[in-house]
């Protein structure tokens, strides 16, 4: 590189822009992160209704909230629902993946984009369409029901980090694993699937984060028997507002940044093994 272009690459180097850059990110950081920290404060209210600053400070909301059957119920739904979506999801992923990234045939691009359309077309759309199906095969309020409707929307992503991590697989492993004498099985438990490891465990996480979260398919196929924790709050929002909210709402505002420390160093490793690959 001349020193020409040196000179142009520092001269559009954020990092030599200065302090109005910090300033502005930081601004922009500020605004949308604001209202989720007023929860934290806002949870720790003692009185039976949302206030901002409270009154007086405690742990009533959060006690009440572990103590409390119907909220209880609603999180031991989610967290079944979101694990049996994550392991199907998975599963399915870890099999699309090998076969777009490693198969030969004609098709590729169409099942592919078959496969990601969860993520375009609008949710309303598909929780009709669930509900339509389900209905007529009387699986509406239960959790088969949802774990069926989660997948194929958490499908695309489980598939994308599965297939980024098999891209930079070295098949010359596999081929002198077979040389030595391992069927099929043997090289994909024990060099296959150590390698691509990491990119798996990325794709179960977002399913295991999307279907817990997710609600506009839940206030179609929840019923009254089913009823997860995102649909359990917009339940409360609707009817009546619980001075619990603020308190789960950051529970969940913990949870996602914890899971977000998860699939960053996750991705880091993925990113090391491809460089050492």
């Amino acid at each position: 590189m001349s020193k020409r272009s040196r000179k142009r690459a520092a001269r559009f180097d954020p990092l030599h822009i200065g302090w109005p850059l910090w300033v502005v990110s930081g601004a922009a950081i500020l605004f949308l992160i604001a209202p989720v920290l007023l929860l934290l404060p806002m949870s720790l209210g003692s009185a039976e209704i949302i206030e901002f600053p409270p009154s007086k400070i405690g742990f009533d909301q959060y006690r009440k909230f572990f103590n409390h059957p119907a909220w209880q119920s609603a999180v031991i739904n989610s967290l079944q629902v979101s694990a049996m979506t994550a392991v199907f999801s998975t599963f399915l992923g870890v099999l699309a993946s090998l076969g777009l990234v490693w198969g030969r045939f004609r098709g590729k691009g169409l099942i592919n984009a078959f496969i990601v359309s969860p993520m375009i077309v609008p949710l309303i759309v598909m929780a009709l369409a669930f509900y339509i199906s389900l209905a007529k095969f009387g699986m509406l309020g239960t959790k088969l029901g949802l774990v069926l409707a989660y997948t194929p929307l958490t499908l695309p992503f489980t598939v994308l980090p599965i297939s980024a991590t098999l891209r930079g697989f070295d098949r010359s492993l596999e081929n002198a694993a077979r040389i030595l004498g391992a069927n099929r099985f043997q090289t994909f438990t024990k060099i296959t699937f150590p390698i691509i490891r990491p990119g798996i465990l990325t794709g179960a996480i977002f399913a295991f984060m999307i279907a817990f979260d997710e609600v506009v398919i839940a206030l179609f196929i929840c019923g009254s028997t089913a009823v997860t924790l995102p649909k359990k709050m917009w339940d409360v929002i609707r009817y009546e507002i619980e001075p619990m909210l603020p308190a789960i709402s950051t529970l969940l505002f913990l949870l996602a940044t914890l899971i977000l420390v998860l699939v960053g160093f996750l991705q880091r490793r993925i990113a090391r093994r491809m460089t050492m690959g």
